[in-house]
């Protein structure tokens, strides 16, 4: 991997984070939707994310040492994270009395979404704090280069 690499990896970082932390915002706003445009009640969504471009540390440490390993240091580029799937979750919905609701059932339930808020806003943190660390990484990369130019000097 090259120097620059790291910069894409922490990029990557942050525009899967970004993604995770708006389908947090998306699941904390429709907590209570009881009719979509679907039909039935919001259903909660789930972000998962996998590694690309990646190679195994055997591998990376054979062309650090110069032996060939099959894998060139231009195939090598462009890694890091990336959303692979936005999934609805299967879990059961929340059934609750409420005869007056206009979306109430013929027994007088409302089927409200499978969103826990509690569940959420801590993904959101989690989600938070890791865009952190990887503005951090940036700013320390970026610190480094400039070191590196000084020396030049």
């Amino acid at each position: 991997m090259s120097f620059l690499g790291a910069f894409d990896i922490s990029a990557s970082g942050l525009s899967a984070e970004r993604v995770r932390l708006d389908i947090a915002a998306e699941n904390i706003a429709n907590a209570n939707t009881t009719r979509t445009e679907a039909g039935g009640a919001y259903q909660r969504k789930l972000v998962s994310f996998e590694s690309y471009g990646t190679d195994s540390f055997r591998d990376a440490l054979k062309r650090a040492s110069g032996k060939r390993s099959g894998i060139t240091n231009k195939e090598a580029q462009g890694v890091g994270v990336r959303v692979s799937a936005i999934t609805t979750d299967d879990r059961e919905m929340k059934r609750v009395y409420e005869p007056d609701n206009p979306d109430a059932d013929e027994d007088g339930y409302v089927e409200y979404p499978n969103v826990d808020v509690l569940k959420e806003t801590v993904d959101s943190m989690s989600a938070t704090r890791s865009y952190e660390a990887n503005v951090t990484a940036l700013n320390a990369m970026k610190t480094m280069a400039q070191k590196a130019m000084e020396i030049g000097r």
